[in-house]
């Protein structure tokens, strides 16, 4: 994987994960295994595991080998290793500016960022994505015609915890069900991830920003979504937490309409270079165009 930081220093980084995964997924036999392991049922089985007290002696070594900083989280001690994956952070340890007119991303995470074309496509890798079969709902795709497609892949090491990206008023959460690939890029050279998983989402009524899409997509293994507000006409105001993902890799992705934000030059110039962009929760994407 090749990452670059805000301030342009870049890292290039293959884990075993990422090796074991390009590996499974390039033949026919460990894509049957991989989908296998997607389902629905595993990860059942796997949530019982690791919602148990028998799962806590895990907790230390996953820190240790993943460069976890848990003096940026809440001491306390955790019940399960979902209890800690979905800790929380300490009050301060994320910035969220206080000006309307910027827009913040959800969550940590690796970011990449996509012209949504007049055909409702975006293309991620060899993978082809359509808005309408994205959102299962073709009138509500047509309004992010020319708009952006922003992707913020979560990595175990990142903050599973999200917030909302914008003021405004939410819409009801739809839910799409599906089965769990892993989000590792790798896999969108050969399979289109984002349409086959399950995932959530709300879209954000905003003075600034027109109306976002904010959707939350589940990886392999658990994945679970958990959503603090699921009903419509909320008022949510930046920075407010939207909910948590359990155990797995996950993405969070954003809609924009076209013409309503101006996406930070960097975000874009380091996808088009195959770069994904490493930033925290509250980093800024964006400015209004209004």
């Amino acid at each position: 994987m090749k990452y670059r930081d805000r301030q342009g220093r870049e890292y290039e980084q293959t884990t075993s994960q990422d090796s074991f995964l390009a590996a499974a997924y390039s033949s026919a036999m460990g894509r049957a295994l991989m989908k296998f392991l997607g389902c629905p049922i595993f990860s059942k089985c796997a949530r019982v595991i690791l919602d148990s007290k028998f799962s806590v002696p895990f907790i230390f070594g996953f820190a240790e080998k993943n460069g976890i900083d848990m003096f940026d989280y809440e001491e306390r001690m955790y019940r399960s290793f979902n209890d800690f994956f979905t800790r929380k952070i300490k009050p301060g340890r994320r910035f969220i500016t206080k000006d309307k007119n910027l827009l913040v991303s959800p969550s940590d995470g690796k970011v990449t960022a996509y012209k949504i074309t007049q055909s409702d496509t975006f293309i991620i890798k060899n993978a082809v994505y359509n808005t309408a079969s994205l959102l299962r709902d073709s009138k509500l795709a047509k309004r992010y015609e020319g708009g952006y497609a922003v992707i913020i892949r979560l990595s175990v090491d990142d903050y599973h915890r999200y917030c909302y990206c914008a003021d405004g008023v939410k819409s009801h959460n739809r839910k799409i069900n599906g089965i769990l690939h892993t989000v590792n890029p790798v896999v969108n050279n050969y399979l289109p991830v984002f349409k086959e998983n399950s995932r959530e989402y709300c879209m954000i009524r905003t003075e600034q920003f027109g109306d976002i899409i904010q959707m939350e997509v589940g990886a392999l293994m658990v994945g679970r979504i958990t959503n603090l507000h699921t009903e419509g006409g909320v008022k949510v105001t930046k920075g407010e937490e939207k909910g948590y993902f359990e155990f797995g890799g996950s993405t969070i992705l954003l809609l924009l309409e076209k013409d309503k934000v101006k996406l930070c030059d960097d975000l874009l110039k380091n996808t088009r270079e195959g770069f994904e962009t490493k930033l925290l929760q509250g980093s800024v994407l964006g400015e209004s165009l209004k």
